[in-house]
């Protein structure tokens, strides 16, 4: 099933049950008034919000049309939000860009940071930028949401706990990260909010395209209107969503509403280097970073500016017919 949160006034917006073409939508607040209820009581709640999919796919009950542009985040605030490295190649090539080895222990103990989940933008929403020179940066990810976890769950226990599956603007700020780990502490002011589609999906919704713990389809991202990433979400992925909940899971129990992060979706070449634009036939990219980092390991500096005010990325998937899954990030920088 697909659901989202519309505007309502209120800090959690309203449930809804969205149909399959993402087109139509009816209230579910007479089951769960948000998505944070329903997952609190998710084992009761869900045959239900099953049955009114159904019923909204069959157009048994009354719909109306959904305007993507109402949509908040699924979940506009959560318990926790945590970010993970999932994709090697996206890391492979930042540290090869300042000449540094990616240490042997990342490719079988994620990397992960813990954002702040106290206010999500929301999918249709403007990020504000405060200063050009903090180097405004998209990056295109998938995120799943949890039931909850215990502590100690391994991956394939945690596949069976996550509830839901969105995409990811895990906006960044590249100016201000090289100061900030410097400090050993991580990210914090250079991960402002992250913003999530409009609607968030059950794993079933994407049938063969979900195979332990991974979406396999591309995850297509355009800034300014043109086409910059197409990086298939199925392929490099050295950690799955399951291995990273689990990583979380290591020390602490996770709550039903967690979400955590797969980090840039990013593939290597054909020929197993860092890949090529999209218009140049390559898959492209799924944050400017990448591109940014190709060009100084090619040309010893970097060419493709950060995002400005004005500046438009747009982040989405289709499933293998063409038809939009979970509906579109659409965003705009503006100066703050």
């Amino acid at each position: 099933m697909k659901l989202a949160s519309l505007r309502d006034g209120t800090r959690d917006g309203k449930l809804v049950v969205v149909s399959k073409d993402v087109t139509r939508c009816c209230a579910a607040d007479n089951i769960a008034p948000t998505l944070q209820a329903a997952l609190d009581d998710w084992d009761n709640l869900a045959p239900r919000l099953e049955a009114l999919y159904r019923d909204v796919e069959h157009q048994t009950v009354p719909c109306e049309r959904f305007h993507e542009r109402d949509a908040l985040s699924p979940l506009p605030r959560a318990y926790q939000w945590a970010d993970g490295s999932a994709y090697i190649n996206h890391i492979e090539l930042v540290r090869q860009a300042r000449g540094a080895k990616v240490p042997e222990s990342f490719y079988h103990d994620p990397l992960m940071y813990q954002g702040g989940s106290d206010g999500f933008l929301a999918p249709r929403q403007d990020i504000p930028l405060g200063d050009v020179a903090w180097g405004c940066d998209m990056e295109g990810e998938i995120a799943c949401v949890t039931g909850d976890v215990p502590m100690g769950a391994t991956s394939a226990e945690a596949l069976g706990h996550i509830r839901l599956l969105m995409l990811v603007n895990d906006v960044s700020l590249r100016g201000l990260i090289p100061a900030e780990l410097e400090k050993g502490f991580g990210f914090f002011q250079s991960k402002p909010a992250s913003a999530f589609s409009p609607v968030a999906v059950t794993p079933d919704e994407l049938g063969d395209a979900w195979a332990d713990g991974v979406i396999h389809l591309p995850l297509k991202v355009d800034l300014n209107g043109q086409p910059f990433g197409r990086a298939n979400a199925g392929v490099d992925a050295t950690f799955s969503l399951a291995d990273l909940v689990a990583h979380v899971a290591r020390t602490r129990t996770l709550g039903a509403g967690s979400i955590i992060g797969s980090g840039t979706v990013s593939n290597k070449g054909e020929d197993g280097g860092p890949g090529r634009p999209v218009a140049e036939g390559g898959l492209g990219y799924s944050c400017i970073a990448e591109i940014r980092m190709i060009e100084t390991i090619r040309d010893g500096a970097p060419r493709t500016p950060f995002m400005q005010p004005g500046d438009r990325v747009a982040i989405w998937m289709d499933d293998a017919q063409g038809h939009s899954i979970f509906g579109k990030i659409e965003q705009t920088v503006v100066a703050a």
